[in-house]
């Protein structure tokens, strides 16, 4: 786990977004204080880093535009400090709801308490935070990771005769993992050593983190294959990073997907079409869609509803074959 980061001295710029709204910002009671049923919602997104975070965002900002919900939008760029600003910056702003998505898993509660002594919902959208404290916010929107992980682990294991593509008995697996200390990469990598301990032919071997990049995934994919002999099978904790090991595993003259097995986590357009065309052997959805989701919740914390402290998203796997029959009507 990563220690707590310190929360930067300076103002830090922040790209900010603010979508058409009903209702005009003022003083009075909690929240935005506008007198009417608006909502006003400041969302502190973690970046762009790659093609799921982007439909994430654009899910959330066309939704808010959609049910009349004032979106004030920062990209934190990947650093924590920079969300914890744009958090404080909501807080000063008095909107009727704060949602995030947190770079990390550690280092919230401050801020947190800062939201909740303000009277202002918050609920995490995608990744959690490891707090003991549950009351700093009102609900987690987002994937289980850890069975994200397992489903992952589960194919290895179901398909390890395959995998073994040296033949020499033994599966040796390179995990290109997500950014240091976030939840889906804790939690996706948690879940699927659980499942491939119960096939002793299967070890991770190297693991290393590509910070949820194509380019990260494939410095660290040209660096594996270097340094480790007879990679069977890379785990990219998303598609994007598995992409990138695909660009590195052709350089390197060998054909990904039958010279090396890909399985990743995610299912964009991008990481579905390496599939369809058998580069990916097996990708674990994880459905970034939950604009419509986040704003329901929205509406109900802002009215004083209790809702429930966990809300899952519903997500499947696909294979080489499902991949060419999801692809035409695929939303991202």
């Amino acid at each position: 786990m990563l220690k707590k980061t310190a929360i930067a001295a300076t103002a830090i710029s922040l790209s900010a977004l603010s979508l058409s709204a009903c209702g005009s910002d003022s003083d009075s009671g909690s929240g935005s204080g506008s007198g009417d049923d608006s909502i006003t919602m400041g969302f502190a997104q973690v970046g762009a880093e790659s093609g799921w975070r982007t439909a994430n965002t654009k899910s959330i900002q066309d939704t808010a535009e959609q049910e009349g919900i004032e979106l004030k939008f920062t990209d934190a760029q990947g650093k924590q400090e920079n969300q914890i600003q744009a958090i404080r910056s909501y807080i000063q702003q008095k909107v009727d709801v704060i949602a995030f998505s947190p770079v990390v898993e550690t280092g919230w509660d401050a801020v947190l308490q800062e939201a909740k002594a303000a009277n202002i919902p918050v609920i995490l959208t995608d990744r959690a935070v490891d707090s003991e404290d549950t009351s700093l916010y009102e609900t987690f929107l987002g994937s289980d990771f850890v069975l994200e992980g397992e489903k992952a682990g589960q194919w290895l294991v179901d398909n390890a005769a395959d995998a073994d593509t040296n033949g020499d008995g033994a599966i040796n697996v390179v995990q290109l993992e997500g950014t240091t200390g976030a939840a889906p990469a804790l939690d996706r990598a948690e879940g699927f050593a659980t499942v491939i301990e119960t096939e002793p032919t299967i070890e991770v071997v190297a693991t290393q983190t590509g910070d949820f990049t194509r380019d990260g995934g494939k410095q660290v994919m040209e660096s594996f294959l270097q340094s480790e002999d007879g990679i069977d099978v890379v785990y990219a904790h998303n598609d994007d990073m598995g992409l990138g090991a695909i660009e590195a595993i052709e350089a390197a003259g060998m054909t990904p997907g039958e010279d090396v097995k890909i399985i990743t986590v995610d299912a964009v357009k991008d990481g579905m079409t390496a599939l369809s065309e058998g580069k990916i052997n097996f990708i674990v959805e994880c459905n970034p869609l939950l604009g419509p989701q986040l704003m329901d919740l929205a509406k109900q914390v802002v009215a004083g509803e209790e809702v429930e402290p966990r809300v899952v998203t519903e997500e499947t796997t696909f294979t080489q074959e499902q991949a060419k029959e999801a692809l035409p009507t695929r939303e991202y």
